[in-house]
């Protein structure tokens, strides 16, 4: 399993976009609780110009990811397969913490999945868990109250601050026996005790999606 997604550009893309919803806001005098509550109406130039530039940063992330994946694949076969092509069972490419136009209940609407993943049925998912814990590939169940989405990870249990706060080196090597992985003060943050047992997460979400494979993760790198 790999992630990776728009990176800095996507961020710099959101910014600009903001800023100028937010100006938008200041000429409309339109009294927000928050500034960062502004928004672009649906039909305006400014919404389709975000529309364009978040479809493009999505569509990025997911290119980056597959480069990242048949890199990774060329490495496997030359130096595990002794140079012979190798052939996926499955290949899941997924976004989460995304938007995407879609009809549900009869209606067309903007999605926002945020920690979240498409579970529509026959859709394929990749739920992980911590750095310590089990990690899953899903099949939707679509299930129409969910907006036909499931959980993307376990979420966490406490802030990243206070888990460098309440845990030491020593509990997050005893936590990853078994992992090789970076081991050291500057990732006691993704400790596994600081987010949500996994197995109790997808037991909550049984009418979401199936599990088609349960994954051990022998090593994880932290980019």
């Amino acid at each position: 399993m790999l992630h990776s997604g728009s990176r800095n550009i996507g961020n710099m893309l959101a910014q600009c976009h903001i800023g100028t919803a937010k100006e938008l806001a200041k000429m409309a005098s339109n009294r927000l609780p928050d500034p960062d509550l502004a928004y672009f109406i649906a039909g305006t130039p400014e919404f389709r110009s975000y529309w364009h530039d978040l479809q493009w940063a999505q569509n990025y992330a997911r290119y980056n990811r597959d480069v990242m994946m048949e890199r990774f694949v060329r490495i496997i076969e030359k130096h595990l397969a002794g140079g012979k092509k190798t052939k996926p069972l499955i290949s899941v490419n997924c976004h989460h913490n995304y938007a995407e136009k879609e009809v549900h209940f009869g209606e067309q609407v903007y999605v926002t999945r945020k920690g979240a993943v498409r579970a529509q049925t026959e859709d394929y998912g990749i739920i992980p868990g911590s750095m310590g814990a089990k990690s899953y590939i899903v099949k939707g169940k679509g299930c129409t109250e969910s907006y036909c989405s499931c959980a993307h990870g376990s979420g966490r249990l406490m802030s990243r601050a206070r888990a460098k706060n309440v845990y030491t080196l020593d509990d997050l090597i005893e936590q990853t026996k078994g992992v090789e992985c970076r081991k050291d003060p500057g990732i006691i943050d993704e400790i596994p005790a600081a987010y949500k047992p996994i197995d109790e997460v997808m037991k909550n979400q049984s009418d979401l999606v199936e599990v088609e494979a349960t994954l051990k993760q022998v090593v994880c790198v932290k980019g």
